[in-house]
């Protein structure tokens, strides 16, 4: 039995809600790394390139209508929270996309169904293949379906954000000082553990642990921006509350 035989497409169709024509469906849940293994067959980057436009052009002309009193930066904000590879695989886990998306050995041995990236990149093939079965008007309904919930969802909005930008334009509004954040490792050449704490202005704010540097670096700048930033309304781009 082939991979795209295990799953029922009808199920995930009548989950998206939207007609996808089934050689584009098949299309869409095509993983590069099944190509590899499968005589170079057709992948779904060219769907994904699709669907991100599609995707795109749907957010910003929803919210550009729905937030006429937003300034450019806080709807490019609230754009980029909504088109983010987090939010895209928040989607994905919820319609229950990972099982169907095929997948070489490889990345199924690593958990490929279930990673964000895969899951993200599959969401905007779908989108595309749901533009290309059926019309503009019918894609950018899809999409909105999916999208616009997280809009009220602060952990969705959250998980998107760029902290260390957040932290960048607070402390430059507040006029607190250079941003430095200072770097410790811990464990095994093969397995470190990083913890980087947030100085601005010389003042120490929220440590943060990750797997690498950067990793490190964005939770301590999450962790901070409250303390940072005590009246959020003052900067609608650090908070959802104004979406």
């Amino acid at each position: 039995m082939t991979q795209e035989t295990t799953a029922d497409h009808q199920t995930l169709t009548k989950s998206l809600g939207v007609h996808i024509a089934p050689e584009t469906l098949r299309l869409a849940l095509t993983h590069r790394s099944y190509s590899y293994e499968n005589d170079g067959i057709p992948t779904n980057e060219r769907l994904e390139f699709l669907g991100d436009s599609v995707l795109g052009y749907s957010v910003t002309d929803y919210l550009y209508a729905q937030y006429p009193a937003h300034s450019e930066g806080d709807l490019a904000k609230l754009r980029a929270a909504l088109v983010s590879t987090r939010a895209l695989a928040r989607i994905a886990r919820s319609l229950e996309i990972g099982p169907h998306i095929m997948l070489g050995a490889g990345e199924l041995r690593t958990g490929g169904r279930d990673k964000d990236s895969i899951l993200a990149d599959t969401m905007e093939a779908l989108i595309g293949a749901a533009y290309l079965s059926t019309s503009l008007e019918t894609a950018r309904r899809f999409v909105l379906r999916q999208v616009v919930p997280l809009l009220s969802d602060r952990q969705a909005m959250n998980a998107g954000r760029d902290w260390k930008t957040t932290v960048q334009e607070i402390a430059a509004a507040r006029e607190l000082g250079d941003i430095r954040y200072l770097i410790e490792d811990s464990g095994p050449d093969h397995d470190k553990t990083f913890a980087a704490t947030l100085t601005v202005g010389g003042r120490r704010y929220s440590t943060g642990v990750g797997k690498s540097k950067k990793d490190a670096e964005r939770e301590a700048a999450r962790l901070s921006v409250e303390t940072l930033d005590p009246d959020p309304g003052m900067y609608p781009g650090t908070g959802v509350s104004d979406a």
